[in-house]
């Protein structure tokens, strides 16, 4: 067992993009799968290492540290992993794009808000109702978005930043739930060059599946 450990869940957005990074950083870790649909996140355990009862957790440094892009940045500012610019506004800009995806499109379609949807109109098939709903616009604006970088090839230059980091989880979840995003040319360009990536594909969810 390594010193790093990543507590995880294997169709989880955010510990997607944890795997990913630890991978781009050749960071050696333990996975300790917390099982979300038998509710292992909910377990006295668990909330021991996150009151939030959310994954990813991460223990690395003698530091147990909670939320993705937190631990995105950490793992950014102590292992230069290069995923965000040095430039102040190149900065900004590029948290935009990636805040696009992580902060507004994954909260309103995490699982529990969509089984929320189920709940209230006693129809299974809300659930991807509710997925598409908001998938599809979501990645319609972060298209546009893209308008403003050099994608040669990544979504943002030629080497993964933020945004390919977070856009490859909700690409996975786009093709799960069947909201259309093929038309998307930037965004599908992007999608190719981190497909082609060893780091992007070591952290796939069918690599982690029980």
């Amino acid at each position: 067992m390594t010193d790093v450990v990543l507590y995880d869940f294997w169709r989880s957005s955010a510990s997607y993009r944890l795997r990913i990074a630890l991978n781009l950083g050749a960071i050696a870790y333990t996975s300790v799968p917390v099982d979300l649909p038998t509710r292992q996140h909910r377990t006295p355990e668990h909330l021991a290492r996150n009151p939030q009862g959310f994954v990813p957790v991460l223990e690395i440094d003698g530091h147990r540290f909670t939320q993705s892009l937190a631990i995105l940045d950490y793992l950014d500012t102590t292992r230069n992993l290069g995923l965000l610019p040095k430039d102040p506004a190149d900065r900004a800009k590029v948290q935009a794009a990636a805040h696009a995806i992580a902060v507004d499109i994954h909260p309103v379609c995490n699982l529990s808000v969509a089984a929320y949807a189920v709940e209230i109109t006693g129809r299974e098939e809300a659930r991807a109702d509710w997925m598409k709903r908001f998938i599809r616009p979501g990645m319609q604006a972060f298209e546009t978005l893209l308008e403003g970088f050099d994608q040669t090839p990544f979504a943002c230059g030629n080497a993964p930043s933020l945004v390919d980091v977070c856009l490859m989880p909700q690409v996975y979840n786009a093709r799960r739930w069947g909201a259309q995003i093929d038309d998307l040319p930037r965004t599908m360009a992007a999608v190719a060059a981190c497909e082609a990536h060893p780091a992007f594909q070591a952290a796939h969810p069918d690599r982690h599946q029980p």
